[in-house]
């Protein structure tokens, strides 16, 4: 089949999914200890007349199911992004470190008194960015050491060695800060539970920036994936093309940890599967990657909350359930194909 006759397709698949993806939010809204219908939560969204039930929806689960939905399309688009700019298949916002790197900043941020609580989405977010930012560039000035520069096993080993290191100095300061883990104790390994709407409010502009630009540049990001030689030769800028990178994905992943922690494995799962199903060209993988994180993330943290209703089950060991088996797959794939 030709790419002109494939384009069709594919537009109907990513409109497929964008459709899946309302209706399993709009089943997660209603799920929980009191379950509601889908009519329930329309007239809730739509119609609002104050009933218990309505509030339920508008305080509690709506912006669960939002915030959910952008951390899931923010950390899948930042893994797409990762793996065009670095050409290596195993880079995601968790792997390499960003992740890790966002939650040690907020955490200290706490511990420091220098942000007031886990509801000023604000003040969170500016942390964030600065942590994902700074564990990216150590991550990529170590793993570039040595001859040929940064390779995708030297990458992954650096952002191993980053990611844990930080995040054994975020259980020290938890450690010896019994407020802080109070305050963080589900959100450091990945949780949806107590979102507000004006958290999800507070981090939205910059998820739909980071998603905004990744959208109008993913042709670049297609012809950046064919590596330096390639790109340049098309008159490309390798250097400054993987700079723009780098700044959406730290906005996407620092936006994404601020809301939901640092979630792992939807940046690498995610634009697998969008691959596997659409092709190698940006151009859909990054729109379906978006989409599909979305759909992932909410439908990991639905998964959660049937299984444990009592509980506040964080989506960030439901996705580590889901993640590591497909992690591990790609590993052994990888290493068999080269």
């Amino acid at each position: 089949m030709t790419e002109k006759h494939a384009d069709p397709l594919r537009a109907l698949g990513l409109a497929i999914l964008l459709c899946v993806c309302i209706l399993v939010a709009a089943l997660a809204i209603g799920a929980g200890t009191s379950r509601l219908s889908l009519m329930t939560v329309g007239e809730a969204v739509f119609a609002f007349d104050g009933s218990r039930d309505h509030l339920v929806v508008t305080m509690f689960r709506l912006p669960r199911v939002l915030a959910g939905a952008m951390a899931g399309a923010a950390l899948a688009v930042a893994g797409a992004v990762m793996q065009a700019a670095t050409r290596n298949p195993l880079a995601s916002p968790g792997l390499l470190g960003i992740n890790a790197g966002g939650a040690f900043a907020v955490v200290a941020a706490m511990a420091l008194q220098m942000t007031g609580s886990m509801s000023d989405g604000n003040g969170l977010i500016w942390y964030a960015f600065g942590g994902a930012a700074i564990a990216g560039f150590a991550v990529h000035a170590l793993g570039s050491l040595g001859p040929g520069g940064p390779t995708s096993l030297k990458l992954v080993l650096a952002g191993a060695v980053i990611g844990t290191f930080l995040t054994s100095l975020t259980a020290a300061i938890l450690i010896f800060d019994q407020a802080t883990l109070d305050a963080v104790r589900l959100w450091t390994v990945g949780s949806l539970s107590g979102r507000t709407m004006g958290q999800v409010m507070a981090v939205a502009p910059y998820i739909a920036t980071g998603l905004a630009a990744a959208l109008l540049l993913r042709r670049q990001f297609t012809t950046l994936s064919l590596g330096s030689d390639i790109s340049g030769a098309l008159g490309q800028s390798a250097l400054l093309w993987r700079t723009m990178s780098v700044v959406i994905v730290v906005l996407l992943a620092g936006s994404a940890v601020a809301l939901a922690g640092p979630v792992g494995f939807v940046g690498l799962v995610m634009p697998h599967i969008a691959r596997l199903t659409v092709g190698a060209d940006y151009r859909w993988i990054v729109p379906y990657s978006a989409i599909g994180g979305a759909l992932l993330l909410v439908t990991a943290d639905m998964i959660g909350r049937g299984l444990f209703a009592n509980q506040d089950f964080p989506v960030g060991v439901t996705m580590a359930l889901i993640g590591a088996p497909f992690f591990l797959w790609l590993a052994r794939y990888r290493l068999r194909s080269s």
